[in-house]
């Protein structure tokens, strides 16, 4: 094994990543662009998922000769033409949205925790815990709800008065 090429390989693919790279990077942003804000919103495991493919084909492209930048833009094209139809779908038809959306589960109501929820959701009471201290909570009991949105995030709602 030669120890030079585990550090510099030579500049046709410095050059190549720099181009290709580039005009990737363009690709995707007039894409997402013309897909609308919906394309990246996060608003569910679905979203995020496709999120994180565009990197995951930005970085094929980027690092892998053997995709070609015509392919890498068609793949990056195709996820955001299937984002789009799965959006499109979730709007005119809840059955589909229920298939492909998760909804938001309600941990913790008037400051006692959800047993069954936090178990389906493999949420712990310190985790739980958790959530109230990075809202600035210090107990649950000051609470009137936690809940796990459809995105991972969590809604920490105090309780008035």
């Amino acid at each position: 094994m030669d120890w030079s090429e585990m550090f510099f390989q030579g500049w046709t693919g410095i050059v190549r990543t720099l181009v290709v790279g580039t005009l990737a990077y363009a690709f995707l942003v007039v894409a997402l662009r013309g897909a609308g804000k919906r394309t990246l919103a996060k608003l569910n495991a679905f979203d995020l998922v496709v999120t994180v493919a565009f990197g995951s084909v930005l970085a094929s492209i980027l690092l892998s000769e053997g995709v070609a930048l015509a392919e890498g833009a068609t793949a990056m094209g195709l996820l955001i033409c299937l984002q789009y139809a799965v959006a499109a779908l979730s709007v005119r038809s809840r059955r589909f949205a229920r298939l492909v959306r998760s909804e938001p589960t309600l941990l913790l109501r008037h400051g006692e925790p959800l047993a069954l929820a936090l178990h389906e959701a493999r949420i712990t009471h310190a985790e739980l815990q958790t959530v109230a201290r990075s809202a600035g909570h210090g107990s649950l009991e000051r609470l009137e709800a936690v809940i796990l949105e459809s995105d991972g995030s969590f809604s920490v709602v105090p309780a008035r008065g």
